[in-house]
């Protein structure tokens, strides 16, 4: 037998099975942390719910998985470096490289999941005793998204060893042909951020406009264009500079519903007329929906080509438009019901012609 064809077969095989089983050790290491690390997040996430702060579970929603994947690249990193080592067939500087790149993406993912965690948290009236408004939360959160995605795309950057100062001197330049080719955009983007910092609505408002045929309730603003459903439950997509030029109602942040009704009795009910508008204004008075500190007007306004005609002008408590008409219709019911009591009636229009008797044409 040859021995020394047989030690030289024996020290090869050794080598291979040394690195291997670094390999293999790496490899259950890195299978072994993310299972403590599992197991870790449940106790701590049982331990959490008896707090009453939901901060923590915020934080370790957004640790939760970018952590994992950390403890992967980890693995991997390890690994790569044993074989680099061993076999030569990956360089080192790609290996670190690779990690630092794994590091920043996950650093990035992980702060943009905590501010989505906190957007959710500062917008929910369950979570927190005074909610901000959804508007401008999403504002703020975009904002700091973007700034994450732009400071960690300037870092990738350096990483791979691209010249930061040229980038940004490139998109100095390149910022002013852009901003002649996308202008609306642009115009677009400066509106949303006018929506988000002067708040003229908010998601969930009923807006109108008397200068273009836009009313229904808001249900997105973006940074381009805002979605309004209107009434017939159609989607209206609207540009965001288009808020900019035209006048913007917000019925929903009226404080009172106004009712304002002419009514009419006949001429010769004339007499009647200052008993009926004094119980008409003593019924709204005491009406328990009708609110007594704002203008309230019952008046004889003119004699009509058929009617002497006299308004109503006051306000109800409530905003809701359903309730607003149950209580206008139990106001004008009232409003008959005090006519018919005075033995007068609505009027409604009508001529009267005078024949004269004596007329030769009837001879």
């Amino acid at each position: 037998m040859n021995w020394e064809f047989f030690i030289d077969w024996l020290s090869i095989n050794q080598w291979q099975t040394h690195w291997l089983l670094h390999v293999a050790l790496t490899l259950t290491v890195t299978f072994s942390a993310i299972f403590l690390i599992s197991r870790l997040f449940q106790r701590i996430e049982l331990q959490l719910e008896k707090t009453t702060t939901t901060w923590d579970n915020a934080l370790l929603n957004a640790a939760r998985r970018p952590l994992h994947y950390f403890i992967w690249a980890i693995g991997t990193a390890t690994a790569a470096q044993v074989l680099s080592n061993k076999l030569d067939v990956i360089p080192s500087s790609i290996i670190a490289v690779f990690y630092k790149v794994s590091v920043i993406i996950l650093l990035t993912w992980f702060l943009i999941r905590l501010v989505k965690e906190a957007e959710d948290i500062l917008a929910s009236p369950t979570k927190t005793h005074k909610p901000i408004d959804l508007t401008t939360i999403t504002a703020i959160s975009k904002l700091l998204k973007a700034s994450l995605f732009i400071i960690s795309s300037l870092v990738l950057l350096q990483t791979l060893g691209f010249s930061i100062s040229g980038v940004l001197a490139f998109g100095g330049i390149g910022g002013i042909a852009v901003g002649f080719a996308a202008k609306d955009l642009l115009a677009n983007f400066f509106g949303g951020l006018m929506i988000y910092l002067d708040r003229p609505f908010s998601v969930g408002d009923w807006v109108r406009s008397p200068d273009k045929e836009i009313e229904g309730t808001i249900e997105k603003v973006g940074w381009r264009q805002t979605r309004v459903r209107t009434f017939d439950k159609r989607p209206l997509y609207i540009p965001n500079s288009t808020f900019s030029v035209i006048a913007v109602e917000n019925p929903s942040r009226m404080t009172h519903r106004r009712i304002y009704e002419k009514i009419g009795i006949r001429y010769r009910d004339s007499k009647q007329l200052p008993n009926i508008l004094a119980d008409i204004k003593a019924m709204l008075t005491q009406h328990p929906d009708i609110d007594e500190t704002q203008t309230m007007i019952v008046n004889f306004d003119k004699f009509g080509d058929s009617a002497l005609e006299f308004f109503i002008y006051t306000f109800t408590k409530t905003t809701n438009w359903i309730e607003f008409h149950n209580i206008k219709q139990d106001i004008l019911l009232q409003v008959l019901t005090i006519i018919s009591k005075h033995k007068a009636e609505v009027s409604f229009p009508t001529q009267t012609l005078h024949i004269q008797k004596d007329n030769p044409l009837l001879d």
